[in-house]
């Protein structure tokens, strides 16, 4: 490591060196967060509901992109900034090209294979009406097929970057994929294809997008190949020393995470499609509305990884500590906020990608509102769940990633549902969370028992 990221990891105070690893991280969560939404909008603008739920059925797939890259790239980070911590130069070598083959291969599989199943895919993530299903399998070509790897290796880059204290060189990648979706949209969905093609055109820009941000990633990693430690060459090293156990413990949770909160959104959107297609637009848009809080939290804590996974592992257990503590407070009071705004504005946001002549305007509005209430929960649990990853202890956080999606609240969807029909199906999702954040915070805090036989409270002192 150079001087300059030494400083950072080792001297620098705490919540400095938070906000300079994760404020580009932040934003370029939330700049992705705005492209996701910019396909809406601009579908929105065609009026068509079909065509809108076809987008917001097809988020699962697309996004299991990101739990790709998040199995490799997650847990490539955790190993690298581990070695780094311990001066071990090879194991950062072995780590980043097993992250860089693995996640190329898993990508390129998936891709395989959703090219064979598009139509079974469309079907299980809800695009049962025609109108949905037509356009459905077209964005799931595009985005998933064609611009799958592209959209996962770009993810990945921006990983394994951050972990070296790069954090500004990885998320300016994912910004400029967000800022070029978002010019893109409107040039193919209204000036280059015809009218009633604007899902197409939606998918086409942010395939592109996603291809030229990872060029971008690729000239980052030729600029500093001189400087830094990280290496993608293919070499038997990197099958030795438990590398690929190391990574795949490590990513696995944020892996599992990101698959299982896709399951679930599936699943709801599965459920809701049953109580007809203005409920099914109406949780659509409500889910990727909330979806700025839960990114802007997970911005803060991949953006602490690296220096939480650095200070473990060389032994500075009050500086890890503080890490801890001042990424869940930023996390929290971030979450809080952004409760207090759409609970405040909810219909003026749903309204943002809802005509008002529609009938899912008002279900979208109640959605938001009971969606929204489970993200300080969710922050809270996140922050643990990436404290677990960064040193090491993938069982933790993997059964927390489990109990946060999967096996709590897809059966309280169903159980829900029988008590308040539709709107029980999206409450189980912030009660999940708040179960979640009980247990990650007792695991937590037991865990520092271990450690150093000694917890203190998290407060705004204390960060």
């Amino acid at each position: 490591m150079n001087p300059k990221e030494r400083e950072l990891f080792e001297h620098c105070s705490v919540p400095r060196a938070i906000y300079r690893l994760a404020f580009p991280t932040v934003i370029g969560q939330i700049i992705l967060v705005v492209y996701n939404m910019a396909d809406i909008f601009f579908v929105g603008l065609a009026g068509n509901d079909a065509m809108m739920t076809a987008v917001t059925v097809c988020m699962p797939a697309f996004m299991f992109l990101s739990a790709i890259s998040n199995l490799f790239g997650v847990g490539g980070a955790s190993v690298i900034s581990r070695a780094l911590g311990k001066q071990k130069e090879d194991r950062v070598k072995a780590a980043s090209a097993f992250a860089f083959w693995g996640c190329l291969t898993t990508v390129l599989l998936y891709s395989g294979l959703a090219f064979v199943g598009r139509h079974l895919f469309a079907d299980l993530l809800g695009g049962t009406n025609p109108g949905v299903h037509k356009n459905a399998v077209e964005y799931l070509v595009v985005t998933v097929v064609i611009g799958g790897t592209a959209t996962s290796m770009g993810g990945l880059f921006s990983h394994l970057i951050r972990s070296e204290g790069r954090s500004m060189h990885a998320s300016a990648g994912i910004m400029l994929g967000g800022v070029l979706n978002i010019a893109l949209d409107p040039l193919f969905m209204f000036v280059l294809l015809p009218p009633g093609r604007e899902a197409l055109g939606a998918a086409v820009a942010t395939a592109l997008s996603n291809f030229i941000s990872l060029l971008y990633f690729i000239a980052v990693q030729t600029a500093i190949r001189k400087k830094s430690l990280l290496s993608y060459r293919y070499t038997p090293r990197m099958w030795y020393n438990r590398v690929p156990a190391a990574v795949l413990t490590a990513g696995l949770p944020a892996c599992v995470m990101t698959l299982f909160e896709n399951i679930s959104y599936a699943m709801l959107d599965k459920l809701m499609s049953l109580s007809g297609l203005a409920m099914q637009t109406g949780v659509g848009v409500a889910k990727k509305i909330n979806m700025l809080a839960h990114c802007i939290v997970r911005g803060i804590a991949q953006g602490a990884l690296p220096l939480i996974g650095y200070s473990c592992a060389a032994g500075n257990w009050e500086r890890m500590r503080k890490a801890v503590r001042t990424a869940h407070f930023a996390a929290v009071g971030t979450a809080c906020l952004c409760v207090a705004v759409n609970l405040a504005f909810a219909r003026q946001l749903t309204g943002i990608f809802i005509h008002s002549a529609s009938p899912s305007l008002c279900f979208g509005e109640a959605f938001l509102r009971i969606l929204c209430v489970g993200g300080p929960f969710s922050a809270s649990a996140y922050t643990y769940i990436s404290f677990f990853q960064a040193v090491g202890e993938g069982k933790k956080s993997f059964f927390l990633a489990l109990l946060r999606k999967g096996l709590v609240d897809i059966p309280l969807m169903f159980l829900l549902d029988r008590v308040w029909p539709a709107y029980g199906i999206v409450l189980a999702t912030p009660l999940a969370d708040a179960l979640c954040c009980a247990a990650a915070n007792g695991m937590y805090r037991r865990y520092l028992r271990g450690k150093t036989g000694d917890i203190r409270p998290i407060s705004v002192e204390t960060v």
